[in-house]
């Protein structure tokens, strides 16, 4: 059985290779880094003629408070920042335990925090203090040993032509793209060695994405890139604005976080509350975020002085307080290695060692892990290394927290160590020589078209399963929808490319006579995100509107406008519960759900190639209903074709034996061979593995 530990290194997650650029193991292990929102428009401090300017974010006051380009723009001539000192912020980011910076060299009023070549609307040119900061926080950056990276916005209020858009999910005109690549460019060659690019906003082509994505690795190969490009270009995944997902990604992420929900900039009138809470708090995140495998951005927003906000810097002092006693459990760690999330806290993991982050104590004072296979040798407190009472009965292990010891930040850490390598025993094991979507782990990834178009994908499946023998022998099962695809099977460690071509032709077990396509209705084109989620026919019915124009088969435009979605929804019979293949055209975005499930949700960006797919519907006896989503980006009009007149048959691929691990437990991972990108949904959904 594969070691389910420490060391397991899991389909499509993050891998390191020898000589590898990206991911940037350094990056991947920090863990824990700063931002900083410094700009014009701390200056303002969210406040615009006297009165506080309480909608939206205060670094975005120039939209929110209908501020003039003229007015905003003189606000330079008052900007002189005589507190900002570099060497300061540094150390006091490493004070907080922070390993790199992320630097707004420029937001979206365009103002560039940098001596750019390509615009006067700068903090040398354009203010009295005529100095680079951003030259002076890389060089303190490189003499403290903390890594140097930056944010750029894709959107620039100031550039000419360029207006004020309320979603900020603007598409970018060749003269912007080629000043933004001339911006990046000067960034990437005259500020030293940066670790990332936090790319913001805006909704580029995919041409765009890549040009820019092309760029930077030139100049930088081991600069690692935000999904926030969009068009599922970048390194890694970016969770939206203080979000925490609940669930593992198989791919490099990271959640960008601020103090305050409020605002990222400088607020002069923010309330900040309790700053034991707020500490708290955000140590509470970061455990989160590392214990599910990624980064945590924590945010400060300086006054237009230059100077630390009081209550941020107590709070990133007392963070790195906590950090120096409990900083082995997060840095260089991986996500929790079981199937599962624990009641009582979080999980991190290193060599042959747990870190258990105890939130909330059992009354009986007991940790419980189940399911562990290895040989538990010590549990003490992380903190002092003081040890506890640890006992293990086969593969249960659990430890007791004496009543004397009480929670630090509303924790108690615990290292648990094993003597040599240990065994995570997963959560399903499957008795079955079928392996499908249905009964499959996803393996996830972050997909963002856009800021406002994104969604968690799924890049890989994994399974456990239970056989005898010595080896197996897998047949992928496929339809015409998969045709040509370079897939990588994985058993028991040792891999096996294919190319979905030719195989043994199987008729579905159908009847597709015995299904009746009825009536079609349109719930008509409105602008909305494409994030995953898909109209239900049951709410605001009278807006549905019988479409007389549809017949199957026939593809049909309908006239769209920008960032709009448009919602199909399909009424049909089956005389009986069955399969039944049917061919789709697809936009710039397309998600199915059949009686309320999701059948695909794909963006066709990125590199991935527009085709019609084939798709499985799986229908109920009786009554269905299948609603079609289709998103469009830039265009004038989208194609829809929905046809069931397609070859109901399947494709049965033999592939060559594999060796088994002598155990009886073993794992499997599928994905893609050479994905276009990390972080596109792979589809796959009608693939199958047969084992013999």
């Amino acid at each position: 059985m594969l070691l389910r530990g420490c060391l397991v290194i899991l389909l499509l997650g993050v891998q390191f290779a020898f000589g590898q650029q990206k991911p940037n193991p350094d990056w991947v292990n920090q863990k824990f880094s700063m931002f900083i929102h410094w700009g014009l428009y701390s200056e303002l401090g969210g406040v615009w003629k006297g009165q506080p300017v309480r909608s939206g974010y205060s670094e975005q006051i120039q939209s929110f408070a209908k501020i003039p380009k003229a007015e905003y723009e003189a606000v330079a001539k008052e900007f002189d920042p005589e507190k900002w000192n570099a060497d300061s912020v540094v150390a006091l980011a490493k004070a907080a335990g922070m390993k790199s910076i992320v630097f707004t060299s420029k937001h979206h009023d365009g103002f560039c925090m940098y001596h750019s070549k390509y615009t006067k609307y700068n903090i040398v040119d354009a203010t009295p203090f005529k100095r680079d900061v951003m030259k002076e926080l890389s060089d303190a950056c490189r003499r403290q040993g903390v890594k140097f990276a930056v944010y750029y916005s894709l959107i620039d209020w100031n550039f000419p032509g360029n207006g004020i858009t309320p979603h900020n999910a603007d598409a970018i005109s060749k003269e912007h793209h080629a000043f933004s690549m001339h911006q990046v460019e000067e960034i990437m060659t005259n500020y030293g060695l940066i670790s990332e690019i936090w790319f913001d906003m805006g909704s580029l082509s995919g041409q765009q994405s890549k040009e820019l994505y092309d760029l930077v690795s030139r100049l930088q190969p081991q600069c690692m890139v935000s999904g926030r490009l969009g068009n599922d270009r970048g390194d890694f995944a970016v969770m939206a604005d203080n979000a925490y997902p609940d669930y593992k990604i198989g791919v490099p992420w990271q959640t960008p976080a601020s103090f305050f929900d409020e605002t990222w900039s400088y607020r002069s009138w923010q309330e900040r509350g309790s700053l034991d809470k707020k500490i708290d708090e955000k140590l509470r995140s970061l455990v989160k975020v590392v214990s599910r495998g990624g980064n945590f951005l924590l945010n400060i927003g300086p006054r237009g002085d230059g100077s630390v906000v009081e209550f941020e810097r107590d709070a990133l002092l007392a963070m790195g307080k906590w950090m120096k006693r409990y900083g082995e459990g997060i840095y260089n760690t991986t996500a929790n290695p079981f199937d599962h999330a624990v009641k009582w806290g979080d999980i991190t993991c290193k060599g042959s060692n747990l870190y258990l982050f105890v939130e909330k104590i059992p009354a009986n004072r007991e940790i419980i892990l189940n399911g562990l296979i290895g040989k538990a040798k010590k549990a003490s407190l992380l903190a002092d290394g003081k040890a506890l009472n640890l006992k293990q009965d086969g593969q249960s292990v659990s430890v007791n927290i004496p009543g004397d010891v009480k929670p630090d930040r509303g924790m108690i850490v615990v290292k648990l160590e094993f003597a040599g390598a240990f065994r995570v025993v997963p959560d399903q094991i499957l008795e079955t020589s079928e392996l499908s979507a249905v009964n499959a782990i996803p393996v996830y990834a972050y997909s963002s078209m856009d800021y406002y178009s994104s969604f968690r994908s799924t890049v890989g499946f994994s399974w456990h399963f239970r056989k005898s023998g010595k080896t197996i022998t897998p047949t992928i099962v496929y339809t015409a929808g998969e045709q040509g695809k370079e897939l990588r099977l994985v058993i028991d460690g040792k891999e096996q490319d294919v190319t979905l071509v030719g195989g043994e032709v199987q008729k579905l077990n159908n009847h597709p006579e015995g299904i009746t396509w009825g009536k079609v209705y349109m719930f008509d084109p409105q602008e909305e995100r494409f994030n995953g989620t898909i109209l239900d026919p049951k709410v605001n019915a009278v807006a549905w509107r019988l479409w007389d124009d549809f017949k199957p088969g026939k593809a049909l435009n309908i006239p769209m406008q920008e960032k709009q979605s448009v919602h199909i929804l399909h009424e049909l019979t089956s005389d009986r519960e069955q399969d039944v293949l049917v061919e789709l055209g697809v936009a710039d975005g397309v998600q199915v759900a059949l009686n309320g499930k999701d059948v695909l949700l794909r963006t066709y960006v990125g590199g991935i190639p527009r085709t019609n797919e084939v798709i499985k519907l799986h229908l109920k006896k009786g009554n269905n209903q299948l609603v079609v989503k289709l998103h469009n980006r830039y265009g004038t009009e989208v194609t829809y074709l929905m046809n069931p007149n397609v070859k109901q048959e399947e494709y049965k691929l033999r592939l060559k034996s594999m060796k088994l691990y002598s155990e009886e437990i073993h794992d499997c991972s599928l994905g893609m061979a050479h994905p276009a990108n990390k972080n596109s949904d792979m589809g796959l959904r009608d693939i199958r593995v047969e084992l013999e």
